[in-house]
């Protein structure tokens, strides 16, 4: 299980280009770092929401995308270390930024479930949802059984990652984006899937999956209607 730096980000449509290159550009210098793997994913099948989305958690305007983002480390120290070297890099201050970095939300996620295969995606489902600390082992159980379903219906990877490092923002932030209440925690979590015909076919069966059909007399481990979620396309996976 890894250690995970968890972003979200609104990068304008016509910036696409500028941006695969500059996460091309910086990716040698995460790998130096100890990053293990950098994946970049656009935003593809991403509803909007009746409280939250991903939209509304980067403030995204007219004609721009979000981008779902992950940096993996093999360790939180590693990943600490690397943040101090990254942001005092002269390569890092050369690169060109197409986007704008106050909107953007980031946040380093302990694990708290990874499981299935890490050979890279076709598609991702990005989720993130507040949690309310005491209910962190029945969340644990409910994602064990949700990613067992989702295997078997064809996802590759299931990984959820548990707030650990969440700063406040001054313009956006995970707290706001999902507007998370004292004593919660924000969850980063993901699905891996081969494509998005896979994914578009296995979450059929995941939702007539009986196993994910909840008791309604059953209390829930966090608030569904402020949980966000959406589809996107990777677009670079080092």
């Amino acid at each position: 299980m890894t250690y995970v730096e968890g972003f979200v980000l609104a990068v304008p449509a016509d910036k696409k280009d500028e941006y695969l290159q500059s996460a091309s550009q910086s990716a040698p210098i995460f790998k130096e770092y100890g990053v293990t793997r950098h994946v970049e994913a656009w935003s593809d099948d991403v509803p909007d929401g009746k409280v939250t989305d991903f939209k509304g958690a980067v403030q995204a305007k007219e004609g721009e995308a979000v981008v779902f983002s992950w940096l993996e480390y093999p360790d939180k120290t590693t990943r600490d270390a690397a943040n101090q070297k990254i942001m005092a890099d002269p390569r890092m201050a050369d690169m060109a930024c197409p986007f704008d970095p106050q909107r953007m939300i980031v946040a380093g996620f302990a694990p708290l479930l990874d499981t299935g295969e890490q050979a890279g995606t076709g598609y991702v489902d990005g989720f993130v949802a507040p949690v309310p600390e005491r209910n962190k082992e029945a969340y644990r159980a409910m994602a064990e059984m949700a990613s067992e379903v989702f295997k078997d219906h064809g996802a590759v990877r299931v990984v959820e990652g548990w707030g650990d490092d969440v700063p406040h923002g001054k313009v956006t932030d995970y707290y706001r984006a999902t507007k998370a209440e004292d004593g919660e925690k924000v969850v980063f979590s993901w699905v891996e899937w081969p494509s998005k015909e896979a994914r578009d076919a296995g979450w059929e069966k995941v939702m007539a999956d009986e196993r994910m059909k909840q008791d309604p007399d059953q209390e829930k481990p966090f608030d569904g209607m402020r949980m966000f979620y959406g589809g996107f396309a990777p677009i670079f996976d080092r």
